[in-house]
């Protein structure tokens, strides 16, 4: 199966773009843990991903976008042209941006809402502009490239975000900014903070106004939201590393790996050992 061109272009290990274009469909099959945040564009293919445990069957004109921790694995895969842009936090997030196309807006740091987006021929053309003079800058030796090229990402993370607003109607919970709050806390503390107190005081109500407010926008209770983060890094950790499931527990903030099994046997009906015995297989 020839290969017509496969090029990855980079900036100081912050920012990259590749560039996959096979003469015939090819497939690639193999799992990822994503370290930097990803976008994906499938411009040409189909098949099935996995993200975190969820599964995502695509045909046609898509774009992922992941987030560092989650994990990628795909099942079936059939690509002609693809492209993925990856870039860390200090490339991106470290600037101030309008909340929506920020590391913490609709496309990225959303676990719970693993963003597919379905391109129409008109939103691909901006897109393919956008990619066109991010290569046509990694060509150049001039100065100021840094603010160029991140320039070029805030476009394109624009584009998509629209494209996002336009064609899928964004849950309440998404722009609720009390749930955008206690999620971003949630994500950063759930090591270490197991409990809805812990976090409505750090958020400056209590515990009953957050509960309440989290069933006003139909979300799932703020407790559950914890625990399915936790369970969620627990799966991570017992399918992709060789870690026991003591050292899980502990990691995880369990000073009794006891309770963490009970925990996770009640949340997932299978002992961790069982999960992961069958994930494996």
């Amino acid at each position: 199966m020839a290969i017509q061109d496969i090029a990855t272009y980079s900036y100081q290990d912050t920012f990259s773009l590749s560039v996959v274009d096979f003469e015939k469909a090819c497939v690639v099959n193999h799992p990822e843990k994503i370290d930097s945040y990803t976008i994906f564009w499938i411009k040409q293919g189909r098949g099935t991903y996995h993200i975190d445990f969820d599964e995502y069957t695509f045909d046609g004109n898509v774009l992922f976008f992941l987030s560092p921790g989650q994990v990628f694995t795909v099942e079936s895969e059939e690509i002609k042209e693809a492209y993925r842009l990856s870039f860390v936090r200090d490339f991106y997030c470290i600037q101030t941006h309008d909340k929506e196309i920020s590391c913490n807006g609709v496309l990225f740091n959303n676990i719970y809402e693993t963003p597919y987006i379905e391109l129409e021929e008109k939103e691909s053309k901006k897109l393919d502009f956008i990619l066109s003079e991010i290569i046509d800058e990694f060509h150049q030796e001039e100065a100021a490239q840094y603010d160029m090229l991140q320039s070029y990402l805030k476009q394109f993370i624009i584009h998509s975000v629209r494209v996002q607003k336009n064609k899928y109607q964004l849950k309440d919970d998404i722009n609720s900014k009390l749930f955008k709050d206690f999620s971003t806390l949630v994500e950063f503390n759930f090591t270490k903070l197991h409990s809805v107190t812990e976090y409505a005081e750090r958020l400056g109500v209590s515990p009953k106004s957050l509960t309440k407010h989290f069933q006003k926008i139909r979300a799932q209770k703020p407790s559950d939201f914890i625990k399915n983060r936790i369970i969620l890094e627990a799966k991570r950790k017992l399918v992709y590393t060789d870690f026991s499931v003591k050292e899980i527990a502990f990691d995880l903030g369990f000073n009794d790996p006891a309770y963490f099994t009970r925990f996770f046997t009640k949340a997932t009906q299978s002992s961790p050992l069982q999960f992961k015995k069958l994930l494996k297989n």
